[in-house]
């Protein structure tokens, strides 16, 4: 029996994203997709790649009844006031992909897998990580958990034009990503508070600094992550570490040799290269942020939330070149 699913706000990136997976899951019927914006329009003419996939249109009206999960795309700060307007059943699974509620407010789950993935099992309310976090977050862990970590670490991450959504703005068109790169927010970006939320939750004496530059990447899609830390070890011990850490997470990956972004391009992965250079532990971390930044991620909460399996839906292949 399939299960009865409906975004809203479907017409943007991680909308879009979420409907490539949603119309080839095996276990999912589409009840619905939801955009102000783009109601009565077919979402084969708003989202041009999905001719022959799906005939359905985009509705500016939503209906909770029979709705098993329910995936909210909102703008970050409107999706409380769209929960307290439309109430779901009590057995609907939310998944929310904005902001709002990953301080894990108003009964939301904090949605990394590869650390609540037993919570999530039985949420109701799940809140999806968000791009950069995910990335800093899978990059670390495994050392914040050992408690390896007593200085303040520097972060660099890279993402793609699509993290800054779909909206036209001035550090988002052709002509100013194009042979270009910028920092933004830095040492302040939004991400921060739930990363430094998840460590304190695998590491209640964690209390390092996280000095994080972010930088507009002059590509589509994905994010690199370079974080380091002062290390007295081996690089094998890391390694070994990082490996028996993540031995049951089927998309995060540790590689013992060079990665490169486009690995992860287009698939669900986080995969991981652990360097030792001067004294310092250096990780690198690389995610597509459309997939296991946002709406990839999102199916895998999804899965589980329903007892499937946690790669339904999400065999995905990487472009090589």
């Amino acid at each position: 029996m399939k299960i009865n699913v409906a975004i809203i706000g479907a017409a943007g990136y991680t909308g879009g994203e979420l409907l490539r997976l949603l119309v080839h899951h095996p276990m999912v019927n589409l009840s619905y997709v939801h955009s102000n914006s783009q109601k009565g329009k077919r979402v084969n003419e708003v989202h041009p790649d999905l001719i022959g996939d799906t005939d359905l249109k985009f509705t500016d009206q939503v209906s909770t009844d029979g709705i098993d999960a329910v995936f909210l795309g909102l703008p970050h700060g409107e999706t409380k006031g769209f929960l307290d307007k439309h109430k779901f059943s009590d057995d609907t699974v939310i998944i929310d992909l904005s902001t709002d509620f990953r301080d894990e407010s108003n009964g939301f789950l904090y949605g990394l897998p590869e650390i609540n993935s037993e919570q999530i099992k039985s949420a109701k309310k799940i809140a999806n990580p968000g791009c950069f976090a995910t990335a800093i977050q899978l990059g670390l862990a495994p050392a914040v958990a050992k408690n390896w970590i007593k200085n303040p670490v520097h972060i660099s991450g890279i993402t793609g034009s699509t993290g800054a959504g779909k909206k036209l703005a001035e550090t988002s068109h052709f002509s100013y990503r194009s042979s270009n790169m910028s920092v933004y927010k830095l040492f302040t970006h939004q991400h921060l508070q739930e990363i430094k939320q998840t460590f304190l939750q695998i590491q209640p004496e964690f209390n390092s600094e996280l000095l994080f530059i972010p930088y507009r990447g002059n590509f589509p899609r994905g994010i690199w992550i370079t974080s380091y830390f002062p290390f007295d070890g081996e690089l094998e011990e890391a390694y070994q570490l990082f490996e028996t850490f993540y031995k049951d997470a089927p998309f995060t990956h540790i590689s013992r040799n060079d990665i490169d972004l486009k690995q992860v391009v287009n698939t669900n992965k986080c995969i991981i290269h652990i360097k030792k250079e001067r004294g310092q532990l250096v990780i690198y971390s690389a995610i597509d942020n459309l997939l296991k930044g946002a709406s990839g991620q999102a199916i895998q909460n999804f899965n589980l939330a329903f007892g499937l399996d946690e790669n339904l839906g999400l065999k995905l292949k990487s472009i090589a070149f």
